[in-house]
Parts: structure tokens; C-alpha cells; sequence
């Protein structure tokens, strides 16, 4: 993914920033608790295409 616009993506739930999960091919919103498929190189930032995070998942 590229850094540039890893910057301009944000959670459109939250509205807050994403981070890359290059072996899982996620961005990750942290605030939202959600993680969204990259497919083909394409963030698909849907919320019904999100999946949840786990406390685990996010270090808690």
C-alpha cells in the first residue's frame, strides 16, 4: 500500500487514521475496532465488509 495515500485514507466510520497490515492485506482502525479488506490493491472501506478486531488483535 502506498504511504501517500495511506495518509489521505481514513476509518469512515470514525474518521480517524488506518493503519496497513501487510500480511493480512487489512487496514486497521483502531477507534473503530474494525479491520477492512484490501483486495487486488483496493481498500474496500464498506463497514458491512469490516471485520471486528478482538482485544488481542488490538494489543488490549
Amino acid at each position: 500500500m502506498d504511504t501517500k495515500l495511506l495518509e489521505l485514507l481514513v476509518c469512515p466510520i470514525t474518521k480517524g487514521p488506518l493503519e496497513f497490515d501487510q500480511t493480512r492485506q487489512e487496514l486497521i482502525s483502531r477507534s473503530a475496532r474494525l479491520a477492512y479488506p484490501v483486495r487486488d490493491g483496493i481498500a474496500v472501506l464498506l463497514e458491512e465488509e469490516a471485520r471486528v478486531l478482538t482485544d488481542t488483535e488490538l494489543g488490549l
